[in-house]
């Protein structure tokens, strides 16, 4: 069984190898998984088929449709509609349309933009006309009819809230309607007038079946209607009658689902109905017979939905798993494969009808398939009277077939078509299909002879094991002397191989060779049948006396040479086709063609043959396949057929083919029977010795357990004394030696306890040694951060410094810059001066001129003149004073403020000292409590030292700084006084000299 997972590929094939159908005629399983690396199954919900029947769509859970094209192999996605769909059509007028139902009550068209909407509950059915022009929608509450040309909505059909809508639906190549409500009430409609042409009466016996389901034939007179019980309703719906009432077996509870299977030879009168149970096992039963004929589905792979191809050949599931599952309908059984009977038969004069010599016109149906006749008459001819002769007799064949024209097919093509060879086969032997019989052997269960066949029979097939016992058990039970028979499973295993799934029609040809093939075969039982080897060694004689002589030569006798192919059917030394080929011919030619074929398969082999001298070579010969061609070999057998005389021909010494009778099998008794009796006794014989033996060593051997069981009890209690003992020696050893141990481990752990303590010891003072090394590493970090922090107040204290020399800098600048303004000013008032001197010189030299006349006068004031001359002089020395007085207070103010700054720098200076050396005092107490009293000493005395020094150096370095700065500021102080005195002076004196003048 393949299995094909579609997963989420759009287009792609079903199978990827060529399609042969297994032996539950299972073409292939779909299943679609959501994506590579999941697995979780997406599952199908609804399948339905096209008209042609070889094309399929089917939805899944996804909303996802599909199409699956059986003939070609393919599938493909055809549309996507995003929801789950409840109901599938595709019966439509255009092919590539087709009516999805979705699960929000609308119905889809697909490949048209068409939505049709109206029902307020979920769509369980869709129904299409055969004109494909109409479409009925079936909800649990209302049923509406589409006109599928403009899809508008033509009529509804509402129901009463308490009745319920189980299914609408169209009969087929019909206009007519069918209703079924769930109080089991069908009515039939007129789908143009919607007049209600019948009503089917409700059954009033029995209980309720309660429908849920229907079908109807092809030909739309028959209605199957089932429901929550095991029984199936058949429905004449040209007579409106109940026509028949199938019960299902009693696994069956209810019915989940009924549908007919269609023939090519029914009419349209399906014969054949398949029923899905409740327990996910369909089985398709004869509603004429009511015999099952095949079923599919298990407990275990349960079916959920099936459809039918209109033509009958291939099922689609949908299982419980939510795959797809394909089914060959004809390779589920050949039963369906059948052509119907004959429609005339001839009744023939039996030892019943002796001396009437009527002929009589029979119509019969075909068994189990009727054929739907039409109302015509029949014309036919009335043969004349004459009894019918042997030819006759062979010649025809069930089924309506004759042995004439195939064998002349068969001499034509040289083997029948490997399609219609079963059905060929079951013609040419007649096989009764005696089922009861069969089963009344199969129910004796296995034969005591063939209990243990897998050991002298090992076969890898347990199923072809089974079928083999089966069979040879049933002909056990048939025959006695099968029982006995130790080749009889080489004869009949191909036949079990070939008719692996019909056990049936395998006995049956088994039976049907042993009876005709295999004659006079049982005669010396248990030796091989000499008679019928002389037979062949006879023909072989005439037509090949050099290859007979050559066997006589090497010791070989029919035994050896001829034996070995009978008794095996030839199934060792040819293929499957040419054995298949080979019976062709012998089931269509008389029993004496396989001794025939035995000779012709020696002589054919007759040089190869010639070549081999020992009779190991022989026996491997005819035990092993050989490079043969079977149509020189069938050849040669017809031609050995032919050109034998009468007087050694087989034919002679066999008789013609006799089928086996109906209902019952024939008695079988042609053979030893005191042999076969004396060894079936003796065989229970046997048995019953083995099994007296058995029972007599079964109680030697309790006799023999039990006292063995004694003994081993006493040698048990002995040896569980001795072990008690042993182990008390051996527990007080083993305390001795613990105690031993245990004192020495005493010792180790006082020792290691010791050496523990020595460790911690190290431990604490390695840790301690370690603390102070971090303890002084710490110290000296800190002296460096200090010294660093000393360096730094250093820099800034400089820096400062250099700070308060730049604003000096700044100030004398500032002074300078007053006293270029200053002397700028005293230019100007200069120039002024000398401006108002030259003026009053001008003025006083010409008031000279006017006042020559009083210079006595003047002379006279001289006095007055040497006064103020003195007051001048005081006055330009007040101002002096005044200005000098000015200078030194402002000097004054300076000085002192560059004092107060020197004096609140020392100050801080001071605490900054004081501070570290209070620091440099803890470090030091620190070191000294670390490295003693003399390191201690030694760094108070170096610290203080450097102390004094560093005090010193910086304090000295800053006064002396600050008193040169200010003694140059002095000097260039009294430099400026001297200049303004001279300037005053000059003034004065210039003043003067003019006021003289």
């Amino acid at each position: 069984m393949q299995v094909t997972d579609i997963g989420s590929r759009e287009d792609g094939k079903i199978w990827h190898r060529k399609s042969v159908s297994s032996k539950y005629g299972v073409l292939a399983t779909v299943v679609r998984n959501a994506s590579a690396r999941q697995t979780k199954t997406v599952r199908f919900l609804h399948v339905t088929f096209d008209t042609t029947g070889e094309s399929f769509l089917a939805g899944d859970h996804h909303g996802n449709i599909y199409v699956f094209d059986i003939s070609r192999n393919r599938f493909k996605l055809v549309q996507k509609t995003g929801q789950a769909c409840t109901a599938l059509a595709f019966n439509l007028r255009r092919t590539t349309e087709f009516l999805v139902a979705l699960a929000d009550y609308s119905i889809k068209c697909f490949d048209k933009v068409s939505w049709m909407r109206g029902h307020e509950g979920a769509i369980s059915s869709l129904s299409i006309h055969s004109s494909g022009s109409y479409a009925i929608s079936t909800s649990s509450d209302t049923a509406q009819l589409w006109n599928l040309d403009t899809f508008q909505r033509k009529r509804k059909l509402n129901v009463r809230q308490s009745v319920g809508i189980q299914k609408v639906f169209f009969l087929p190549h019909s206009s007519t309607i069918l209703s079924c409500f769930s109080d089991d009430s069908i009515f039939a409609w007129e789908s143009d007038t919607l007049f209600c042409k019948y009503q089917l009466p409700v059954p009033q016996d029995g209980p309720r079946i309660h429908y849920r389901t229907f079908a109807v034939t092809q030909d739309g007179k028959t209605l199957a209607a089932a429901g929550r019980s095991n029984l199936v309703h058949l429905w004449c719906l040209d007579s409106r009658q109940l026509l028949r009432v199938i019960h299902m077996p009693p696994e069956v509870k209810s019915v989940r689902f009924v549908d007919f299977l269609p023939d090519s030879f029914d009419g349209g009168s399906n014969q054949i109905l398949g029923v899905l149970s409740q327990d996910g096992i369909m089985r398709f039963i004869n509603i004429q017979s009511c015999k099952q004929i095949f079923e599919i589905g298990s407990h275990e792979d349960a079916i959920t939905l099936a459809a039918i191809c209109p033509k009958g050949h291939h099922i689609v599931a949908v299982m419980d798993s939510g795959a797809l599952r394909i089914y060959d309908v004809r390779s589920l059984t050949p039963e369906i494969s059948k052509p119907p009977q004959p429609l005339l038969k001839w009744v023939t004069k039996g030892k019943s009808s002796e001396g009437s010599g009527l002929k009589m016109k029979v119509h019969t149906g075909a068994g189990q398939r009727p054929v739907k006749t039409s109302g015509r008459r029949i014309q036919s001819k009335v043969l004349p009277s004459a009894v019918s002769t042997l030819a006759d007799k062979e010649n025809d064949l069930p089924n309506g077939l004759n042995k004439k024209r195939l064998q002349a097919l068969l001499r034509a093509f040289g083997e029948y078509p490997a399609k219609y060879r079963m059905f060929i086969w079951r013609s040419l032997l007649h096989l009764p299909e005696n089922h009861a019989a069969f089963s009344s052997l199969t129910d004796k269960g296995l034969h005591s002879a063939y209990m243990c066949l897998q050991e002298r029979y090992p076969i890898k097939s347990h199923k072809l094991q089974r079928g083999l016992q089966r069979v040879l058990s049933a002909l056990a039970h048939w025959a006695a002397v099968f029982g006995e028979t130790d080749y009889l499973p080489l004869l009949a295993f191909p036949f079990v191989k070939l008719f692996e799934n019909n056990p049936l029609t395998c006995f049956e040809v088994v039976a049907t060779i042993i009876v005709n093939w295999c004659q006079h075969w049982f005669e010396y039982f248990p030796n091989p049948p000499l008679n019928v080897l002389s037979l062949a060694e006879n023909v072989l004689a005439h037509h090949d006396k050099e290859l007979l002589q050559h066997f006589v030569a090497c010791g070989v006798t029919s035994q050896l040479y001829a034996w070995p192919l009978l008794e095996t059917l030839f199934s060792e030394v040819l293929m499957r086709e040419e054995w298949l080929k080979l019976f062709d011919n012998v089931f269509s030619n008389h029993p004496s063609f396989l001794l025939m074929a035995v000779v012709a398969y020696v002589t054919c082999c007759r040089a190869p043959l010639l070549l081999c001298t020992e009779r190991k070579d022989f026996e491997y010969f005819f035990h092993h396949r050989n490079s043969l061609d079977i149509s020189a070999m069938l050849k040669e057998a017809y031609r050995l057929m032919d050109s034998t005389p009468a007087d050694i021909h087989p034919s002679s010494a066999l008789s013609d083919f006799e089928p086996l009778t109906q209902g019952q099998y024939p008695i079988f008794n042609k053979y030893p029977t005191f042999i076969v009796e004396y060894q079936s006794q003796e065989r229970e014989r046997i048995r019953q010795q083995e099994v007296e033996y058995l029972r007599e060593r079964q109680e030697v051997q309790e006799l023999h357990a039990e006292a063995v069981r004694q003994q081993a009890e006493f040698e048990a209690w002995y040896k569980q004394q001795e072990l008690l003992l042993q182990g008390e020696e051996q527990r007080r050893r083993i305390l001795q030696e613990e105690e031993s141990k245990l004192t020495q481990q005493r010792a180790r752990l006082a020792a290691m306890k010791r050496e523990l303590k020595v460790k911690e010891l190290n431990l604490i003072d390695s840790s301690r040694r370690r603390f102070l090394k971090h303890q002084q590493d710490q110290r000296r970090i800190q002296l460096k951060r200090l010294d660093d922090e000393i360096q730094r107040k250093m820099v800034l204290r400089d820096q400062e410094t250099a700070a308060a020399v730049q604003d000096i800098e700044v100030r004398q600048m500032e002074l300078d810059a007053q006293r270029q303004l200053f002397e700028q000013q005293l230019a100007k008032e200069q120039e002024r001066v000398s401006q108002t001197v030259r003026a009053e010189v001008d003025t006083r030299r010409r008031r000279a001129e006017i006042e020559d006349s009083t210079f006595q006068n003047f002379i006279q004031t001289n006095a007055d003149l040497k006064l103020f001359k003195m007051l001048e002089e005081s006055l330009a020395e007040v101002g002096q004073m005044e200005v000098d007085a000015d200078w030194q207070a402002e000097v004054i103010k300076r000085l002192e403020k560059a004092k107060e700054r020197q004096e609140k720098q020392r100050e801080r200076l001071v605490n900054l000292s004081k501070q570290t050396r209070a620091k440099e005092e803890e470090v030091v107490q620190l070191m000294l409590e670390a490295e003693g009293k003399q390191v201690r000493i030694h760094m108070l005395k170096a610290l203080s030292h450097y102390e004094t020094l560093y005090v010193h150096f910086s304090l000295d370095r800053g006064r002396g700084e600050l008193d040169s700065k200010e003694r140059e500021l002095m000097h260039e102080i009294r430099e400026l006084r001297t200049k303004l005195a001279a300037r005053a002076r000059k003034h004065a004196q210039l003043m003067f000299a003019l006021q003289r003048r």
